[in-house]
């Protein structure tokens, strides 16, 4: 069963070869429910090439790889686009100045987008899989609400991917398919299209969390894609909120003579200590044993404004602005915010009132011994409590605050955090995705799902996962260094490995441990390739090799990857006849099972 590209078995190509045919040709392979076989409303999942759809193809893996390796000269999508034109936009237009040719390129491109994969069913049908309710790209038909065990949560924030089945590792696989940069380009462009279409409609993206603030954890676009969906969440909730609102001004002025029934009373009104009666504005429920100290009445939480949502990159600019400045951020704003609300919700409240509600630390409660002798004082005041000491110090930034605050709902204040512009801001930045980013972060998101999928996989099996944990270890490693991108070629040759344990796992054991009566060329090539990779990695963590050959017996975990196949790998094209394999390497992007 193989995945790659098309006619690869029919020569066996060098390396550069194979790099330069997999960007520059036309051609798409598809999962295994392609509709390039079938009608494309058949579906993917009756193909009888179900491979995928138990983990994610070492071919996808590889198309994302060369695009880490040869767009990091490239500043952002859209510059990408121009540069896979067929035809050079500078000698049509040598009259003009580069930024007026760029623009004009720009617009051809954008002009020519839509009819370019309108025409083409099989991309058309990858969009719909993509972005629908109930679609997956591949048939594992995991989503963002899977069980993620810790060792999976550990797996993720090590590799700083996207959680398995989420949007962003069914994207990695859409971007996969294709074969040539200017696709993966122009695909993409489409899909910010669609996000724009989504946030418009009011619609969330499908393989994302609805309304969760963004987990620092993930990698960036899947941060990004978070804080979509959470802002369709909270302009949801705003407009409730409003909604809300205008109903208790509207059944308010019905009650003109300020004389509402009982069950009114307790939920609109407050009784202030002049004995009037004041509405309640904005007020979401009633809090438990707590009471206003200056009128008695019941104290309501009232609705706030939600904290800015930030991405890993506005923490950190949020960060370096306080300590080049020394400012508060926006502390302050939020603290104005929330005490307007409380007095909106509250009439006749106090400071001591907020601080209780808000920040119940800073009021002491009075011990039984002092509230029997101030009462003997006649000191009423302290017999109820007091605020801290920093409470009461002079020039206290909450007393300054809560002497300006005005008592407004929180859906009629200024926004803190506008959700339109930062979508906005979001959309763009997609837009000009920097290529390296945009692939790099596609490729560990896919990686750390197929490690996800082969970490259950193997669990059952103890000399196999053991097998595992050490792909998984140079995996991690790797990842974590500087300059991973440079070792993308040996991660691939690992997954392809970690993919044969779980879809041959039998076969594999039975390599590891020198049963290689029925080993083929292809498979040995393969294994020289793992313990190559892994051989490097013993090199760099020691200079010279053990004396004592007992010491490498101590970990025959090791052993079995870097012993199996002694010899080096043969150099392109001097391989034996014998020795050859009858279809392409694994460096044509097969997965031969």
């Amino acid at each position: 069963m193989r995945f790659g590209k098309k006619g690869a078995h029919e020569a066996d190509k060098p390396d550069d070869a194979t790099v330069s045919s997999s960007i520059f040709d036309d051609n798409v392979f598809l999962p295994s429910r392609s509709p390039m076989s079938k009608e494309p409303e058949g579906g993917l999942v009756d193909s009888d090439d179900s491979n995928i759809d138990i983990i994610p193809s070492a071919a996808m893996l590889r198309q994302l790889a060369i695009g880490v390796e040869t767009t990091r000269m490239v500043r952002s999508m859209r510059d990408l686009l121009v540069s896979s034109r067929d035809t050079s936009p500078v000698r049509e237009k040598v009259g003009l100045n580069f930024s007026t040719v760029k623009s004009l390129v720009l617009r051809d491109k954008e002009d020519k987008i839509d009819m370019e994969f309108s025409t083409d069913e099989k991309i058309v049908y990858i969009i719909n899989l993509l972005f629908g309710a109930e679609g997956h790209l591949s048939g594992r038909k995991t989503d963002c609400k899977m069980e993620i065990n810790s060792t999976i949560s550990s797996l993720i924030k090590d590799l700083h991917g996207a959680p398995p089945g989420s949007f962003v590792v069914e994207l990695a696989e859409a971007i996969g398919c294709l074969k040539t940069l200017k696709r993966m380009a122009s695909f993409w462009c489409r899909v910010v299209a669609e996000l724009r279409r989504l946030w418009s409609e009011g619609r969330y993206i499908p393989g994302i969390p609805a309304d969760e603030i963004p987990d620092l954890n993930c990698c960036l676009l899947y941060q990004q894609l978070q804080v979509i969906n959470c802002c369709i969440s909270r302009k949801t909730r705003r407009a409730i909120a409003t909604e809300s609102l205008d109903s208790v001004l509207k059944q308010a002025d019905l009650n003109d003579d300020m004389t509402p029934s009982n069950g009114e009373t307790a939920l609109m009104y407050a009784r202030v200590n002049s004995g009037d009666l004041v509405l309640r504005l904005g007020a979401a429920k009633q809090c438990e044993n707590l009471t206003m100290l200056e009128t008695g009445e019941p104290v309501y939480a009232p609705v706030m404004q939600e904290e800015p949502l930030l991405t890993e990159d506005l923490v950190k600019e949020t960060e370096e602005f306080i300590l080049r400045t020394g400012s508060v951020g926006a502390g302050c704003s939020q603290l104005l915010s929330d005490m307007q609300a409380f007095k909106a919700a509250n009439p006749g409240c106090t400071l001591e009132d907020f601080v209780r509600w808000h920040s119940p630390p800073d009021w002491m409660e009075p011990a039984t011994d002092d509230v029997s002798k101030e009462s003997s004082d006649s000191d009423i005041p302290s017999s109820r409590g007091h605020l801290s000491m920093r409470m009461q110090k002079e020039g206290n930034l909450w007393r300054e605050i809560w002497e300006t605050a005005k008592p407004v709902p929180a859906v009629k204040q200024t926004p803190l955090y506008d959700e339109d512009l930062s979508v906005e801001h979001i959309l763009q930045g997609l837009e000009d995705f920097p290529p390296s980013d945009f692939f790099e972060q596609l490729y560990i998101s896919l990686l750390c799902s197929g490690c996800a999928v082969a970490e259950t996989k193997t669990a059952t099996d103890e000399y196999l996962y053991k097998l595992f944990l050490e792909c998984k270890d140079y995996i991690v490693a790797t990842c974590q260094g500087k300059n991973w991108f440079e070792k993308v070629d040996d991660l691939c040759q690992v997954y392809d490995n970690v993919a044969m344990m779980v879809l041959n796992p039998d076969e594999f054991i039975r390599f590891t441990k020198h049963d290689d009566t029925s080993t083929t060329g292809e498979q040995k090539g393969r294994f020289r390739r793992l313990s190559f990779v892994f051989g490097n990695k013993d090199k760099s963590h020691a200079k010279t090799p053990p004396k004592d050959p007992k010491s490498v017996d101590e970990n025959p975990l090791r052993q079995s990857l870097t012993s199996m196949f002694s010899k080096k790998p043969p150099k392109a094209g001097n391989a034996s006849p014998a020795e050859k394999p009858p279809v392409a390497s694994i460096q044509n992007d097969w997965i031969d099972v």
